[in-house]
């Protein structure tokens, strides 16, 4: 798939070619029930993770506020003295430009592949995501040139050990090990090529153990990946194969909801004309030595 990136339409020549030499075989294809798909980019050249949909902020800082709350001597007084801090409102800076920060690109997984639960962590948390994949090189790119540095569209899951997320948040420097460990990053089940797809209409569902829990949209993001790319590519280089992931659309993960995950829940994270990305959590054993 990277080489068929980095091709450029050319490569995606071929591609179609062959797929219509296996249909005119008749059955040169391979049931799709006989295969079992791998993450379309095992090894990303590069991942970012933006934070583009403010209603997913706003309903995680007022989770955050009924959590905190809820553990005072008096709920009603400690909630109105963290909704006055500030500390649960989005900065000015979220609406200036696009927050990101670099996914660990070496724990890639795919559809159908177990997650494999951090044994330092308590809470962990899957997040639906929409993902660019960059097709075309590109520096200093201006926005109304961004759509044509992208080769196609996938989605991502962002899974999250949400404890050790917000522990290590409070050191005002961002993400490591609440969202960095083996099998954390899902991608899949495809990439669509951006010809194939209009990526700011799509419906966004997330369900766990076939109950679905959230429907949202893309329509939604406030900073749309033209943003992404223009700001990004500023003085930097963005190369073919990068993902370039939105953040969480609104509702679209547990924390939201107040429904962490479970050992054994089967996550299901669906996008228009896409597909379904479906991955089992599985754990072996955690921080109090739990063994399933």
């Amino acid at each position: 798939m990277q080489a068929v990136i980095e091709g450029g339409p050319p490569a995606l020549d071929i591609a179609r070619a062959a797929l219509e030499h296996a249909r005119s075989l008749g059955d040169g294809a391979l049931a799709f029930g006989d295969v079992r798909l791998k993450a379309p980019l095992p090894r990303p050249v590069q991942m970012r993770d933006f934070l583009c949909f403010e209603e997913h902020l706003k309903n995680s800082f007022a989770r955050a506020i009924d959590v905190a709350a809820a553990g005072a001597a008096d709920p009603a007084k400690a909630r109105a003295q963290l909704e006055a801090s500030g500390r649960f409102t989005i900065p000015p800076v979220w609406y200036e430009i696009p927050i990101y920060y670099k996914c660990n690109r070496m724990s890639v997984i795919g559809p159908d592949a177990d997650v494999i639960w951090p044994r330092y962590a308590y809470a962990l948390d899957y997040e639906l995501e929409l993902a660019a994949v960059i097709g075309k090189r590109g520096i200093d790119i201006p926005r109304e040139h961004a759509r044509e540095h992208i080769f196609g569209y996938t989605i991502f899951n962002d899974v999250s050990a949400r404890d050790y997320q917000m522990r290590e948040m409070a050191g005002s420097l961002g993400p490591a090990k609440g969202k960095d460990f083996d099998t954390g990053n899902i991608l899949g089940p495809c990439i669509v090529t951006a010809d194939e797809v209009e990526p700011y209409s799509l419906t966004m569902t997330a369900g766990v153990n076939g109950e679905q829990l959230s429907r949202g949209s893309s329509s939604t993001m406030h900073h749309r990946f033209e943003d992404c790319i223009a700001h990004v590519s500023q003085s930097e280089t963005l190369y073919p194969g990068e993902v370039l992931c939105s953040g969480t659309v609104g509702g679209g993960c547990g924390l939201e909801h107040g429904r962490l995950l479970a050992p054994g829940d089967t996550v299901e994270l669906e996008i228009e004309k896409i597909g379904v990305l479906r991955n089992r959590i599985v754990k072996r054993g955690g921080p109090a030595g739990e063994k399933s």
